[in-house]
């Protein structure tokens, strides 16, 4: 299974992106989780520019999509929001269908106790506006983020590690589903 595993934030010492990483760690041997490293080369989103000529950072991302069976979006909150960019990511797929029932998981994680809830439920509604499969068990807010993960991309809360086992665990178990129903 090929998990593309979409970080919302550009930072370089993203607390989001190592989350992602260390899913990677996590991942059983039959499961690929790829980082998506493109985001910060998108252009602005306009619908004008979203023609069969779309620029190929824009192909890119679709084709990336195309080809996981999954994906997990980790984002950070700003301003009680998803970032600007990730929203802008969004808007490229909503007219080409990448997340047309894609199994999805949704993890927002953030430095205080709210973990980044407002960002988490932004991105749910556009997820699910764009048809993305979004299971409950796949979602998962990380608050205080920063205490639960070590600069290298390890875990230091098992608690943490398990819950994130269980959003790959749903992920595989839905796209083994759709598998069989195809």
């Amino acid at each position: 299974m090929n998990i593309l595993a979409i970080s919302g934030s550009l930072r370089a010492a993203s607390t989001n992106t190592s989350l992602l990483r260390a899913i990677a760690n996590l991942a059983p041997s039959e499961v690929t989780v790829k980082l998506y490293d493109g985001l910060d080369d998108l252009p602005h989103f306009s619908p004008e520019r979203d023609t069969d000529q779309a620029p190929e950072a824009v192909k890119s991302l679709r084709t990336q999509l195309r080809e996981a069976d999954a994906v997990i979006v980790c984002t950070p909150e700003y301003i009680h929001g998803m970032p600007g960019v990730l929203k802008n990511m969004l808007d490229w797929i909503a007219s080409s269908g990448e997340f047309v029932h894609k199994p999805t998981g949704i993890i927002s994680a953030g430095p205080s106790d709210t973990g980044g809830m407002r960002a988490h439920a932004a991105l749910s509604h556009t997820l699910d506006v764009l048809m993305a499969i979004t299971p409950g068990k796949a979602s998962l807010i990380v608050p205080f983020v920063k205490q639960r993960l070590a600069a290298n991309d390890q875990l230091t809360d098992p608690v943490l590690a398990q819950e994130l086992q269980d959003v790959l665990s749903v992920l595989a178990k839905l796209v083994e589903q759709q598998k069989q129903a195809a």
